[in-house]
């Protein structure tokens, strides 16, 4: 799967994928000719430098984390991913179809993959200290550090429940029960 237009996925390939991802066949092969013209290496994988010439993950504030959760998915010795891992990786961005549940995007996956942006230190708890590293990346320079360090402050002891003064995977979720995730964290890709 190397960036030589010429090359196509085969039928099975586009079919694992679908049952995997919950994209059409269109969308995959469209995804797939973004992918190989991101791999300027024709390795058939994508490195971190990679993901992050996507024009869309250069500019948000927070595609790194981002970038970091899509090798995360595979491994803490994940430098690379490939197409199948690419797509499952933006499956979750995917809009939910009521239809159509799909492991990998639903609700929770959705829920779960915002608690990992701010998790950095991936124990499964979110403390003050990387609420500030996701604060930072967010807004940068442009609030004082004592406001940073209020807005922390608050948002721990609004969503901590049982006031150990960290978030848990439970007390995250429970702050987006009325919450539109589903399409807050939604793409809308071209079929």
């Amino acid at each position: 799967m190397g960036n030589r237009s010429s090359l196509l996925l085969r039928k099975e390939e586009i079919a694992q994928i679908r049952n995997e991802t919950g994209f059409t066949a269109n969308q995959i092969e469209r995804l797939y000719s973004r992918f190989t013209s991101l791999d300027r290496g024709d390795l058939g994988t994508l490195s971190r430098e990679d993901l992050l010439r996507i024009p869309e993950l250069a500019i948000n504030p927070l595609g790194e984390r981002i970038v970091d959760l899509f090798h995360a998915d595979f491994g803490n010795n994940c430098d690379r991913i490939n197409f199948l891992q690419f797509m499952r990786g933006l499956s979750k961005f995917r809009p939910i179809r009521p239809n159509k549940p799909n492991k990998q995007n639903n609700r929770m996956e959705k829920v779960k993959f915002a608690f990992d942006m701010y998790d950095v230190d991936n124990d499964g708890l979110i403390s003050k200290d990387e609420l500030l590293v996701i604060l930072h990346m967010m807004v940068g320079a442009n609030i004082s550090e004592e406001q940073l360090s209020i807005i922390a402050d608050k948002t721990i002891s609004e969503a901590d429940v049982d006031e150990d003064g960290l978030i848990s995977f439970d007390e995250f979720s429970k702050t987006f029960e009325k919450s539109d995730i589903e399409n807050k964290m939604s793409i809308r890709f071209l079929n």
